[in-house]
């Protein structure tokens, strides 16, 4: 069994960039849409805490997709760095370090989320319902905040990947610019939730740019790949 050319390499990695990074977008929507979209009513503790009980399965399955998209992270920020570190080492590595910080909180705001599900199944029996019901709610209000401000990480990582990709020979300029967009979107989101969160809604729209930036780098990496005939020869 032969094996493959050092030059395909950089190709290899980036297509499996791109899946991993499909299984991350794939199971953050799931997350985000399926199960707290579904299950958490802003404002009703009680009816909250019902809907987690009638389908604590989906609600437990939200927190191993999440799961699985934090490990998955990890990976592609390792992949993302050894491909993009022939542009600049140091900035990659930068990026790779917001991105890798970003990836912890998010890791440890599980427990938040999990919190939730421990009270509603009675892991407070001494107080009162009404009681428990706010806590598991205000759990779920943490998270929600916990999120954001990884995504603030997240933000400036795609900011700098963003200027990686612009000046990689081997990437299209676009996804670059879609990626600065992409940054930027998160930034303005995650901010205003923190500083005027009344103004949450009306922000709201700025998330479409984090969408196709990160969808088109993903289709990208996982159908294309790179210009291989524009790979510096690095060795890998």
């Amino acid at each position: 069994m032969t094996r493959p050319a050092p030059w395909t390499q950089p190709l290899r990695l980036a297509r499996l960039a791109g899946a991993l990074y499909l299984v991350i977008i794939a199971c953050g929507i799931f997350g985000e849409v399926a199960v707290r979209g579904s299950l958490i009513v802003r404002g009703d503790a009680g009816a909250t805490v019902a809907n987690i009980l009638a389908a604590e399965g989906l609600f437990r399955l939200g927190f191993t997709g999440d799961l699985v998209v934090f490990l998955c992270d990890v990976a592609v920020t390792i992949l993302l760095y050894v491909l993009l570190r022939p542009v600049d080492r140091t900035l990659a590595l930068m990026s790779a370090g917001f991105q890798l910080v970003g990836t912890a909180i998010y890791g440890v705001n599980l427990l938040n989320y999990f919190a939730a599900l421990l009270i509603a199944d009675g892991g407070l029996a001494a107080l009162p319902p009404p009681q428990q019901h706010a806590l598991a709610l205000l759990f779920l209000d943490i998270h929600k905040h916990g999120y954001d401000l990884g995504l603030v990480f997240f933000g400036v990582h795609c900011l700098l990947l963003g200027v990686l990709l612009y000046r990689a020979a081997y990437f299209p300029r676009l996804l670059g610019i879609l990626l600065v967009l992409a940054g930027l979107g998160y930034l303005v989101g995650s901010g205003t939730l923190f500083l005027f969160p009344a103004a949450v809604g009306a922000v709201a729209p700025v998330y479409a740019a984090p969408l196709v930036g990160e969808l088109a780098l993903c289709f990208w990496l996982l159908i294309k790949g790179l210009r291989l005939r524009e790979w510096p020869d690095t060795g890998i």
